[in-house]
């Protein structure tokens, strides 16, 4: 595991473990269902262009009316196709990856709000944190990290192979509601900033002649499907980094587990 990716998992845990060493009265769990999807060099901007079925857990621990902390994972397929994008459409390329994302995030309720509440039953809010996500892109059945299609394998230009694992920063914004003294639902919308380029396994230039690839031979075929690009062509954009984000609803039920501190309107 990368030096920065071990530091980002334990900067996670010693988040957690800070708020969750505040005294807290709810601890709310649940489900989600939704959707998700991705932008990057197959898909550069048209947001919920081919949105896949995603799903998932949650625990969240309500630090007062205002504030929360949340565990959440996350998992759904990505995918993109040039054809269907206006940046370089005639490249042939294409993958779908299974993206699993756990986060490690804050959360602020706009309006003071707890699961129960006879006072504020609704409150928008927004969040953000930290997450770290495994990806794995495929096309036609092959698994194209293992290829390395630009030619991390043969260290072209210095390239070498990417990882199946990174860190995102989710940021998000969406609507609690109180359906009843246990149960709260939950609509959101969340993107998250990678610091990776490969989810869809292009970034930068092809490194093949075209002509000379072998349709047979998969690491020429998967890099180059056209088969009509030279070295140093232009095959994806290095300078953005991948996007993906979820959207959907989850349903929790409200635990009462420790003593609270919180300052609640009595009115609640």
């Amino acid at each position: 595991m990368h030096n920065s990716l071990r530091n980002s998992v334990l900067l996670i845990i010693l988040f957690l473990f800070q708020c969750f060493s505040v005294k807290s009265q709810d601890l709310e769990v649940g489900l989600t269902a939704g959707g998700c999807y991705y932008l990057g060099d197959l898909n550069p901007g048209k947001h919920f262009l081919h949105t896949n079925i995603a799903y998932g857990l949650e625990a969240r621990y309500d630090l007062d009316t205002r504030w929360a902390v949340k565990i959440s994972g996350l998992r759904g397929k990505i995918e993109g196709n040039a054809a269907s994008s206006d940046f370089l459409p005639n490249r042939g390329l294409d993958f779908t990856s299974q993206v699993t994302d756990i986060a490690g995030e804050v959360e602020f309720n706009f309006l003071p709000y707890f699961t129960g509440s006879r006072m504020n039953r609704i409150s928008p809010y927004i969040y953000t944190g930290i997450s770290v996500f495994f990806f794995n892109p495929v096309s036609n059945g092959q698994f194209l990290r293992k290829l390395g299609t630009e030619g991390q394998n043969v260290g072209y230009q210095g390239r070498t192979p990417y990882g199946s694992v990174s860190v995102s920063i989710p940021f998000g914004l969406g609507v609690k509601v109180s359906l009843s003294k246990r149960v709260g639902l939950q609509a959101f919308w969340e993107m998250h900033k990678t610091f990776n380029d490969y989810l869809d396994d292009v970034s930068t230039t092809y490194y093949l002649n075209g002509s000379s690839i072998d349709p047979k031979d998969p690491t020429g075929a998967m890099s180059d499907p056209t088969r009509n690009h030279e070295p140093g062509m232009q095959r994806g954009n290095s300078s953005n980094m991948d996007w993906y984000a979820f959207f959907g609803i989850s349903f929790t039920y409200s635990f009462n587990l420790l003593a609270s501190n919180k300052c609640r309107d009595l009115n609640h």
